[in-house]
């Protein structure tokens, strides 16, 4: 019995070193030249440059399961040292303390006392209660003060990278804001390579096989399995197929599955756009986090806290989470992001060593809404598994793409057993 997985992300990579050792014959095919997908890092000059700033949130699905495989890494928890709040192009303390929040000018002394009470409440919150509403509904029910609402909303958008109020489940944005405030995040030393690294090497190891610029064209089931074609006009058989792409993707491949297709109709793309600055040193040391208040920018000095740089160096992230139906001009975006880096770093432009501007990078492939997200098991076709950001009912973000991977190919791996379970 052998399973393809097409798409070698962080996904595509966990599915692969689960079913390996679970004894499965198993390989995975991706179209570009390495795999890792948005979790590549790129290094220039001694800059560690992710795609766009990243973060593994420490008690998140992700942790767990690179744990259980036994992928070691290392970096250290953000800090909360040198950060402001961005608003009406000024910038203020950030308020993340009794202190702070006292002596911050963003908010007035009402919207103080709202923000006090607030911020004390919402870890014993229950997401499920609120799973319903959408984020500006629970914001227009719960708080008052229009300035605590941005703030709140903005503090939704940096645990979340989603920025659609109007659609996006209050609830399971709580859950993940939540999750930030428990346990904080880690950034990684090296970047998120040393996780595309730490996964192939738990599933080579086990038996994996890894085929890159292997385009897949169409998968067709038979009564045997499934037939998987790929653009060279070369096909290849597999019992199973667990597709670890976007909904688009997976759709196209299985033109068959009017499942997937109604995924892909319905699926709400979240997007930022990302520029990523490597410095010779950091203007100002003090300012190390910057996040919009009245616009969804954030700004971050990686660097600070993981190893990405030389010495002395700084690797910096700033971005704009972007609105779902967006139609700004790049080159205004682009503007926009250096502003924040001259609001929060001025004299940067002196120092530049290379730079990088993403306009347009999908930060995940389905906002989580207040509807379910997809099944793992693909339904109506046997043997048929997705995996992804956008899939199962646990995580966001790659927590959602770890968790569902880890579910599809135990699904694969012990079929009878997860099969008695629901039945039971």
């Amino acid at each position: 019995m052998n399973t393809a997985i097409i798409g070698g992300g962080i996904a595509g990579l966990t599915a692969a070193a689960y079913l390996a050792r679970a004894g499965r014959a198993v390989t995975v095919f991706e179209k570009a030249h390495s795999i890792g997908g948005r979790a590549r890092t790129e290094v220039k000059q001694g800059f560690a440059f992710n795609l766009g700033p990243h973060a593994l949130y420490r008690n998140g699905a992700g942790v767990k399961i690179l744990n259980e495989l036994g992928v070691a890494f290392s970096g250290k928890i953000n800090s909360t040292d040198g950060a402001f709040a961005i608003d009406e192009g000024a910038k203020h303390t950030m308020p993340g303390g009794l202190v702070s929040l006292l002596t911050t000018g963003l908010l007035h002394l009402p919207a103080k006392l709202e923000a006090a009470k607030l911020f004390a409440s919402l870890p014993s919150l229950n997401p499920a209660d609120y799973a319903q509403m959408t984020v500006r509904e629970w914001l227009v029910q719960t708080v008052k003060q229009p300035k605590v609402q941005q703030l709140v909303q903005a503090l939704f958008r940096v645990s979340t990278y989603a920025n659609d109020p109007e659609r996006q489940s209050a609830g399971e944005a709580l859950r993940q804001f939540q999750m930030a405030l428990s346990g904080s995040v880690y950034y990684l030393d090296h970047g998120w390579q040393t996780l595309v690294n730490g996964l192939r090497a738990v599933a080579e190891q086990a038996g994996a096989i890894f085929q890159t610029e292997a385009s897949v064209t169409a998968i067709e089931p038979n009564e045997q399995g499934f037939v998987i074609h790929f653009s060279n006009g070369q096909s290849c058989s597999a019992s199973s197929v667990i597709i670890a792409a976007s909904p688009a993707d997976a759709a196209a491949l299985v033109k068959t599955s009017e499942t997937l297709a109604n995924w892909a109709r319905t699926m709400i793309p979240v997007r930022a756009a990302c520029l990523d600055a490597a410095l010779t040193q950091l203007p100002q040391p003090h300012a190390r986090f910057g996040l919009g208040i009245d616009q969804p920018y954030y700004f971050s000095v990686h660097s600070t806290i993981a190893q990405l740089a030389p010495s002395n160096g700084a690797m910096i992230h700033v971005a704009k989470f972007l609105p779902t139906q967006s139609n700004e001009a790049a080159p205004v975006i682009e503007q926009q992001l250096e502003g924040v880096l001259d609001l929060l770093q001025p004299g940067w432009r002196e120092r530049v060593v290379a730079q990088r501007f993403l306009p347009r990078m999908t930060v995940t492939n389905g906002l989580v809404t207040t509807t379910p997200r997809p099944s793992t098991a693909v339904p109506g076709i046997e043997g048929l598994y997705v995996a992804g950001d956008w899939v199962g009912n646990e995580g966001q973000l790659v927590d959602a793409s770890f968790a569902s991977a880890k579910a599809a190919a135990e699904l694969i791996a012990q079929p009878q057993h997860y099969q008695a379970t629901a039945t039971s």
